[in-house]
């Protein structure tokens, strides 16, 4: 492609050489750079691209972007290279590669949706219900990405960066997809990772406390204020007024088409007559003109919400009531609150919760719909941030019923070490608790001491198909292993009726 044609939607821009070359491809990886490239020196947290130039230009760039204020002459054979200076490399990598893959976004329905907590099944949500009404679906997210049903590739962060983005959107118009369904973090918004991105409808679920550290938001205010950028890209919003600062939206965007669902406060779509079991969660809401009565098989009030969100989504489709029921009731998130289905029907749940406040609001999410005991299997990873430990067992001890404190990911660290600064938490408390340092072991325990009305969490681990112990990956998907120990334990107890 024509270099000026990558460029067009970049202003102020400065620079030397000749404008009317081809570019054979984009790159922001110095090592990845090919015969005819361009390269984007981007400043990282770690690294800053403009100290690798000189090797971008050795493997072939033709044409180099770098930020005001770099100094050109520190490099060598550089005469015949064209040379742009922008304010912002981040900006530029995100539009010259929307440019460069031809504007993706424009040829299909794109749907972000941010917040802190609920994106991932939000998404699911939207997927599932716009898949059974017959639509070619994309997904990008922190679990995975998707393209008409069909897994491409695990997740390395909640939104890609720009480069691999656009990519990503250019697969899914080359493989006809329609609609795009994407979770949208603060960070993409204020590193410029969805600029050029062209959202037909945004959702904001929630926001609290979360992301605020030196190579995140430096306070609240940013955090939200970089989440709102969503509703400066895209005019169709889609708003929790439940949520304080959800709330906010409407009156910060007056000329915006802003849509609002909640469960207390008055709103556009509005859930009553709520039951939440350990099983599902089950609401009444009005579809076009009649009230419906939803069911969705992932428990807890937060699983309103997020229904309530993909409800306003397949409305702005026209899609009908009933493919959002049937769709709602089969939606299952992997390791976000999935129940494993099993002979026993005991409730049985995988959680991703591997932070003290995640561990916390999955705990007290269950407590406050479970008739009988919480039965919590956790553990915490290696090579990781250690003080978390005896803080998550200090919470555990707190809230669940029963705790069997276990092994996660140990990685390069002893899993018995890991597991006594756990109990130290958890010796604060009052709470009842067993130590068994096999997972599999641990999950056969708990599975075992549960019943009807109980509850069992592994928290964790979710999604992962896998335990990673000094340095290797081994197999190791919660939901195979409890459906195994469901069956060992049937046959053990039809082998004594024989």
């Amino acid at each position: 492609m024509n270099l000026k044609n990558i460029l067009v939607g970049l202003e102020k821009l400065k620079g030397k050489g000749n404008l009317d070359i081809e570019i054979n491809g984009i790159e922001s990886n110095s090592k990845k750079v090919k015969d005819g490239f361009l390269f984007i020196a981007i400043k990282g947290f770690s690294t800053d691209g403009h100290e690798y130039i000189q090797d971008a230009i050795e493997n072939g760039a033709r044409a180099i972007i770098i930020e005001d204020g770099y100094d050109v002459k520190k490099l060598k054979n550089y005469e015949d290279i064209t040379i742009i200076m922008t304010q912002n490399t981040r900006e530029a990598l995100a539009v010259a590669a929307s440019n460069f893959y031809g504007n993706p976004t424009r040829k299909l329905k794109l749907i972000g949706v941010t917040g802190t907590k609920g994106k991932t099944t939000t998404t699911y949500m939207i997927k599932e219900i716009l898949e059974k009404a017959g639509k070619k679906v994309g997904l990008i997210g922190t679990i995975a990405v998707y393209i008409n049903g069909k897994k491409m590739k695990d997740s390395d962060r909640t939104t890609p960066e720009s480069l691999e983005l656009q990519q990503i959107f250019a697969k899914m118009v080359e493989d006809g997809v329609e609609v795009a369904v994407m979770e949208v973090s603060s960070q993409s918004l204020k590193l410029n990772r969805v600029t050029g991105c062209e959202f037909d409808y945004v959702i904001f679920t929630n926001f609290s406390e979360d992301h605020i550290s030196p190579n995140e938001h430096p306070d609240m205010e940013d955090y939200f204020q970089s989440k709102l950028k969503l509703f400066k890209m895209c005019k169709n919003g889609i708003v929790n007024v439940d949520d304080l600062h959800g709330a906010k939206i409407p009156s910060l965007f007056p000329e915006n088409n802003i849509v609002t669902y909640g469960i207390d406060n008055s709103a556009n779509l509005l859930a009553k007559d709520i039951t939440i079991t350990n099983l599902y969660a089950d609401f009444k809401v009005k579809i076009t003109d009649r009230n419906e009565r939803i069911k969705t098989g992932i428990p807890g009030r937060f699983s309103v919400y997020n229904s309530l969100a993909a409800i306003c989504i397949a409305q702005k489709f026209g899609i009908s009531s009933e493919i959002i029921r049937e769709a709602l009731l089969e939606v299952r998130v992997p390791g976000r609150s999935e129940l494993v289905d099993n002979k026993k029907e005991i409730p049985i749940m995988i959680d991703y919760a591997h932070s003290p406040e995640s561990l916390e609001n999955i705990l007290r999410a269950v407590k406050s719909y479970t008739r009988g005991k919480v039965i919590c299997v956790f553990g915490c990873g290696g090579d990781r941030d250690s003080g978390k430990r005896p803080i998550m067992g200090e919470i555990s001890g707190k809230i669940a019923d029963f705790t069997i404190i276990t092994s996660d990911n140990p990685r390069t660290e002893n899993p018995e070490k890991i597991v006594e600064q756990i109990e130290d938490g958890i010796k604060k408390t009052k709470g009842n608790y067993k130590v068994v340092v096999d997972r599999k072991a641990a999950i056969e325990e708990a599975i075992k001491m549960a019943g009807k009305t109980d509850i069992v969490i592994l928290a964790g681990k979710g999604h992962e198909p896998y335990q990673e112990i000094n340095g290797e990956k081994y197999p190791f998907d919660e939901r195979i292993i409890v459906k195994k120990i469901i069956q060992k334990l049937e046959n053990k107890k039809n082998k004594k009726k024989n």
